[in-house]
């Protein structure tokens, strides 16, 4: 065997090492895309039911905001009979609180003078009880001075 030919057979030798270990390793990587394939089937078998559920999930919800709506809807309408309903109430307040301004006006004239009138009988019936008991005082103090000169004048004439 010349050097030629040994040389070739180291190299074929180093070839046939670099193919088993080249082939371990594809082995191996097979056996992990096999791994991944079965893991990414799995999570496919999970996702399927899963988007199902949110499918239905979301379906319920949209017909629950579609019952919000028209919930929001016959609110709004409430609503707006209220506005109606409490304007009127504020015109009846309103007309309520002219009319007893109007009627205290009315009523009003005529207590002032019935007030007044009073208050002027009660302050004339009070001074005529006044006078009358100023009277009564001055006739007794003037029979008393009377009765006291009497008195004095028969008591010198003895």
């Amino acid at each position: 065997m010349s050097g030629g030919q040994v040389a070739a057979l180291i190299v074929a030798g180093a070839f046939l090492m670099l193919v088993l270990v080249l082939s371990i390793v594809i082995l191996r990587l097979r056996r992990m895309v096999d791994a991944a394939t079965r893991a990414l089937d799995s999570v496919a078998q999970q996702v399927g039911p899963l988007l199902g559920n949110v499918n239905t999930t979301v379906e319920n919800v949209n017909g629950a905001l579609v019952q919000v709506h028209t919930s929001l809807d016959g609110v709004n309408i409430q609503l707006a009979r209220l506005d109606t309903i409490t304007g009127h109430a504020q015109t009846v307040t309103a007309n309520v609180a002219n009319l007893s301004t109007i009627v205290t006006a009315a009523a009003a004239n005529p207590l002032v003078k019935v007030a007044a009138f009073s208050y002027g009988v009660r302050k004339a019936a009070a001074k005529r009880r006044r006078a009358e008991e100023e009277r009564e005082v001055r006739t007794a103090l003037q029979e008393q001075r009377r009765a006291a000169r009497r008195g004095r004048q028969e008591g010198m004439g003895r």
